[in-house]
């Protein structure tokens, strides 16, 4: 597993005011449920609002997030979890899920943080779900990316 290079962290922030949608898959329900409670934990200390919805897997959520930000969500954080298997299924959902993320994002002009695992076994998520004895904590890091870019952002347009 590779954290080299990661940021370190520079506390909190203050997202007082802002609305995030957390969208979050329903495969692999330990290591989705890791992320989401590390996404909360990051929300919560942040001050901003939130909520949860859930899909039934990561190919769903660009189309939910897309629908979140549209409907005046601030940011989003997609949350997923995706094992390689023996078929080319798993390109064609991370492909799909990552290319539709990013173009939610570019389309809206919100932050879409991004937390979908693409793994290649169950054991890699579980190293990066944030549960006791995790060795990162993915959730909390994109919900930690989508409000400070939001704040980037709000703070860019307030400038001009």
């Amino acid at each position: 597993m590779s954290g080299k290079g990661a940021p370190q962290a520079t506390g909190t922030v203050d997202a007082t005011g802002l609305d995030v949608v957390v969208i979050a898959g329903t495969w692999h329900e330990t290591i989705t449920d890791g992320l989401i409670a590390g996404a909360e934990r990051a929300l919560g200390a942040s001050g901003a609002t939130y909520r949860v919805v859930r899909v039934p897997g990561s190919f769903e959520l660009p189309l939910v997030a897309k629908a979140a930000l549209e409907a005046g969500a601030d940011a989003a954080v997609a949350l997923g979890v995706i094992i390689r298997g023996g078929t080319p299924h798993f390109d064609f959902v991370s492909n799909a899920a990552t290319d539709g993320l990013t173009r939610v994002a570019l389309d809206t002009g919100k932050p879409v943080g991004f937390g979908v695992l693409t793994l290649d076994d169950e054991a890699q998520g579980i190293a990066r779900a944030g549960l006791p004895g995790s060795e990162e904590d993915k959730g909390f890091e994109a919900a930690d990316a989508a409000i400070r870019t939001a704040l980037v952002l709000r703070a860019l347009r307030q400038a001009q």
